[in-house]
């Protein structure tokens, strides 16, 4: 079916990421007496402004990589292929883009009818990421977008479409969220590095001057998402939070492993260990928001 070619291509495959962060701040929100209907609601248009972004992100670097002949010798040589074989017009391209850009707005409109007007501003900010993420980050400020989007406005976001309110507690924990989804797609930019230096883009990992030196964001944004998750469980007092901390051991074994130059057998090993890292975190963090 062609729905499912097109989730293929905004890799739907990166969902679960959004999925489990908004669940943390979904279950937060129904333990505060939140609507469960505009939470769920939320989660809709996250995921459809998450897969416009893939898009998006692809079409511009599409526009970059067809101009240079050197671009296959990135390690993730699949990148963009869909474009690359024809399978798909740059313009047919766009018209899913809005599609999805549509959708996430007509979502955004109910939840303003539902939750107040604060919500417009909330989607725009999401907008703004959404549609500037290409351009941050090829200026080295990729990882600010990823850490607003999926920390503060997306849990603020969710809970205020809940409850109405913001809390201190959701910033808290969505700091810790927000440092070990970095530590995902930092991790996918390390493993893009040599790629991106072909390309001259200027990621933050391309402008701290040397891989040794990029590598040691790393260490520092998973160690800020286990403080940040130590903090919020002493906040609220629930000491069973401190569960997460079982994912610790398999962050610091990959934070090792990716001292070794990157290759294409180890890209996607790699990256599935930086996912399933932050998908445990969230999941124990979840379970244990849901019975305690």
């Amino acid at each position: 079916m062609r729905i499912l070619f097109w989730l293929r291509c905004a890799r739907v495959y990166s969902l679960p990421v959004t999925v489990m962060s908004w669940a943390a701040a979904f279950v937060w929100g129904l333990k505060s007496g939140g609507n469960a209907f505009a939470g769920i609601l939320a989660l809709f248009g996250i995921s459809s402004a998450h897969l416009a972004a893939n898009l998006l992100d692809d079409y511009m670097d599409y526009k970059i990589l067809s101009k240079d002949e050197k671009y296959m010798l990135s390690a993730q040589t699949c990148k963009c292929e869909y474009l690359k074989n024809g399978s798909v017009q740059p313009q047919m391209m766009l018209k899913v883009i809005a599609l999805f850009c549509a959708f996430a707005a007509l979502i955004g409109g109910i939840l303003t009818l539902i939750s107040g007007r604060e919500v417009v501003l909330l989607a725009l900010a999401g907008a703004l990421i959404v549609l500037g993420y290409q351009k941050l980050s090829l200026r080295g400020l990729g990882e600010f977008a990823v850490f607003i989007a999926y920390g503060p406005l997306l849990f603020e976001g969710v809970y205020y479409v809940m409850t109405g309110g913001f809390s201190v507690d959701v910033f808290i924990l969505s700091l810790s969220m927000a440092m070990i989804t970095e530590g995902l797609i930092y991790t996918h930019m390390l493993l893009d590095y040599e790629g991106d230096l072909v390309l001259h883009k200027k990621t933050l990992c391309c402008r701290l001057g040397g891989r040794e030196k990029a590598l040691r964001l790393l260490y520092a944004f998973y160690a800020s998402g286990y403080l940040f998750a130590a903090l919020f469980a002493i906040k609220i007092q629930n000491y069973y939070i401190f569960a997460v901390f079982l994912t610790l051991l398999p962050a610091v074994k990959l934070c090792l492993e990716m001292k070794a130059p990157n290759t294409k057998e180890n890209f996607y090993p790699r990256f599935i260990q930086a996912r399933n890292i932050i998908t445990y975190f969230a999941l124990i963090l979840v379970l244990v928001l849901a019975v305690r």
